[in-house]
């Protein structure tokens, strides 16, 4: 992962609601467009085609696999486990 890839979790009683992993370029970038990838996941991209970000809009229903099948499908690296550990909290 590069460093300016990161992960943002929203958490509402001590459980996550959602998150954002920012790509690099991607966390100053407006949002052109979104598009589902998979149930939970939304990529956004620029107005220029490239993702920016993976919005994880249900972390319950969503598994370290799928996050990196998208991230695969979008040709980026693959998230740690230890960068999912967030979402596992609760």
């Amino acid at each position: 992962m590069t460093r300016d890839t990161y992960l943002e979790v929203t958490y509402r009683h001590g459980r996550p609601v959602a998150a954002y992993l920012y790509f690099p370029g991607g966390a100053n970038a407006e949002v052109a467009r979104t598009q589902k990838m998979k149930p939970g996941l939304v990529a956004d991209f620029a107005a220029d085609g490239r993702p920016i970000g993976l919005e994880i809009v249900s972390p319950s229903a969503v598994s370290l696999q799928d996050v990196n099948e998208v991230l695969q499908s979008l040709n980026k690296e693959a998230l740690p486990e230890e960068e999912f550990a967030p979402l596992n909290a609760g």
